[in-house]
């Protein structure tokens, strides 16, 4: 009977080991976390953020700093910044100038193993520094998730609107984003007739949602999810890859809140769950 039982799990765990969508999924989440690691460009290693104010900000380990460092020499350089544009004078007095994020291209300069770039954020300017020896990122092992179901990969119907319609974004900041949605998805789960409306990002749609397992099981302000652009009016949602937003692993993002519109009534036990300590 025993021997019944356990050739019995173990033909369960080949069918599961086996099912593409599972494989998928996992496939997915071990590179996510991966990316989450990265040295230089996963979010845990995001250890600063500087607003500049209008004039000379200094950088470097010593008090008094505008932007302080957490290695190196006391005083490294200077950001300058004029309300347009932002430049770095090194300690010779050479000045070469900081594109930010938001040209595709931006700038980086590496001090001592850190890198620095500055980003723009609605007419804000800022300074944001990357470490591969940031605590956060030494310390991570690894994300926790709920099981892997079915039911959570759902075909939802899309309904464009009549004109792309700009959505504000609260973001942790305190500040507004302004993203473009191109319309609605509905779909049933859990017995109901749902709606979300996401925006376009990097050739996706891009979800920013909240449902009831927020707080209990997973991230108190929300979480986000991509999908694949509609195809004949339908769109594949897989709450399975529904992951926490950057400011879960680093206090210097500047992540959207969740739009009223995209407040699910229900759980949604999928995707990533809250990190422990949260």
């Amino acid at each position: 009977m025993v021997t019944r039982i356990v050739g019995l799990i173990a033909c369960q765990l080949l069918v599961l080991a086996a099912d593409p969508h599972t494989q998928s999924v996992e496939e997915w989440r071990k590179k996510y976390e991966e990316g989450l690691q990265a040295p230089y460009t996963g979010w845990l290693s995001v250890a600063g953020l500087y607003w500049l104010k209008p004039g000379e900000n200094a950088a470097g380990t010593a008090e008094g700093n505008y932007v302080v460092l957490p290695r190196g020499a006391g005083r490294v350089g200077t950001f300058l910044f004029d309300g347009k544009t932002v430049r770095f004078r090194n300690l010779s007095g050479a000045v070469t100038q900081m594109r930010t994020d938001t040209s595709g291209t931006p700038d980086v300069l590496e001090i001592d193993g850190m890198r620095l770039v500055a980003i723009e954020r609605n007419g804000k300017f800022g300074i944001r520094l990357r470490d591969a020896q940031s605590s956060m990122r030494l310390a991570y092992k690894g994300s926790s998730w709920y099981p892997i179901s079915a039911k959570y990969k759902v075909k939802a119907k899309f309904i464009p609107h009549p004109y792309k319609r700009t959505i504000n974004f609260t973001d942790m900041t305190g500040n507004t984003q302004k993203m473009v949605s191109p319309g609605l998805v509905t779909f049933s789960l859990n017995g109901q007739t749902l709606r979300l409306e996401p925006v376009e990002d990097e050739g996706q749609l891009f979800f920013v949602f909240k449902d009831r397992t927020a707080n209990k099981g997973t991230y108190a302000a929300g979480r986000m999810l991509y999908a694949p652009l509609p195809k004949n009016g339908v769109v594949e949602i897989d709450f399975n890859v529904a992951k926490n937003p950057p400011c879960v692993f680093t206090p210097y993002a500047t992540c959207p809140l969740p739009p009223k519109q995209n407040i699910l009534p229900i759980a949604v036990e999928a995707g990533e769950k809250m990190p422990a300590g949260h």
